[in-house]
């Protein structure tokens, strides 16, 4: 009944002309004799395939032509505070962690299927994430593309690794672009619009922010210079850059995006399980989640708990910790340094 109901929706928003055209190509590969049933079938799927792709494409240039404003976040955290500013206005984001993985030749399919791989062998993510990832990629790197050239973009980022990979990489995907783009980097914004003398804290991501503070920054720099041809072409020579590097891990210091290795942040877990250790009476096991979440704690960066315990987890096998429990996923194991750590 599903499909059925489908393809009663598709027919009854097509065109007269569309349902011809359709139909006289089915009729046309049915009237060839010398073909199988094997490939009849085949080239009805294709048919049928490709249009839905027609319908997909011209249900996003419907949309876009209402649309006079796109924001583009990275993370479902910060495209929920932004959809909830202005409800008239596009967001579209990525939902993925682009401080971790690869992103070698990501814009192309095999540096995507690389990410896809390593994010599957080494990251300890929910299957339903990984079943959808690569679609869920390509449809976001699609509509970013489909942009209405008359539409203004906005595309925000923090001072971290996460956003500032990403907003290179979204620069790069609309390099023949000629939309206006404003770039509002929401850490030097939240130090001009919200925060207060007396508070130091300042975030470091969109997705720390809650929505009326958002909005505030909106407000003050909707109107600001959109970025020039010169700091588009850097940012765009900045991803071909990153891009050809194979690290798996990316880190913000000093204004600065820097690939790093791996295991950059393994002695680092390791002095903070000592620390622990210190704290405790007799060397016992650390539950792995009270261990994470302190080494994260102290971090200023913005690489999420799944990274460290990719990273925790290796050292395991490395011989430096012992393990008790089963690693479902956190909460279930604990660690400790073996003797001589």
């Amino acid at each position: 009944m599903g499909i059925l109901r489908e393809v009663k929706e598709i027919v009854a928003n097509s065109s007269e002309d569309e349902v011809r055209s359709l139909l006289f190509l089915l009729l046309s590969k049915i009237g060839i004799e010398a073909q199988t049933d094997e490939e009849l079938a085949k080239d009805m799927k294709k048919i049928y395939s490709d249009f839905l792709d027609l319908k997909e494409r011209q249900k996003r240039s419907e949309d876009d032509k209402s649309v006079k404003v796109v924001h583009i976040a990275f993370g479902a955290s910060s495209a929920g505070s932004l959809k909830n500013i202005q409800d008239e206005e596009k967001v579209i984001f990525f939902s993925d962690q682009f401080s971790i993985g690869p992103i070698w030749k990501l814009h192309e399919e095999t540096g995507l299927l690389q990410r896809y791989k390593w994010l599957m062998n080494h990251i300890n993510v929910e299957e339903e994430y990984l079943f959808t990832y690569l679609a869920s990629f390509k449809k976001t790197v699609s509509v970013i593309e489909a942009i209405d050239e008359h539409v203004r973009i906005f595309i925000w980022a923090g001072n971290n690794s996460d956003e500032q990979t990403a907003l290179r990489y979204v620069l790069y995907l609309l390099r023949k672009k000629r939309n206006t783009i404003m770039l509002i980097n929401t850490t030097v914004a939240y130090k001009t619009v919200v925060a207060k003398p007396e508070v130091e804290y300042v975030p470091s991501h969109t997705g720390e922010i809650v929505p009326e503070k958002l909005g505030a920054i909106y407000d003050r720099n909707k109107t600001n210079q959109p970025l020039s041809q010169k700091e588009r072409a850097r940012y765009e020579f900045e991803w071909g850059e990153l891009s050809n590097q194979i690290e798996n891990l990316r880190v913000w210091e000093d204004e600065q995006l820097f690939s790093v290795d791996d295991g950059y942040y393994d002695e680092y877990i390791i002095q903070t399980a000592r620390k622990l250790h210190d704290e405790q009476k007799n060397k016992g096991f650390i539950k792995s989640a009270r261990l994470i979440g302190e080494v994260i704690g102290h971090l200023d960066q913005r690489i999420g708990d799944e990274y460290f315990e990719y990273r925790l987890m290796h050292l395991v096998v490395k011989g430096v910790f012992e393990i008790e429990g089963v690693p479902r996923a956190m909460r279930f194991y604990s660690v400790k340094l073996r003797q001589g750590y």
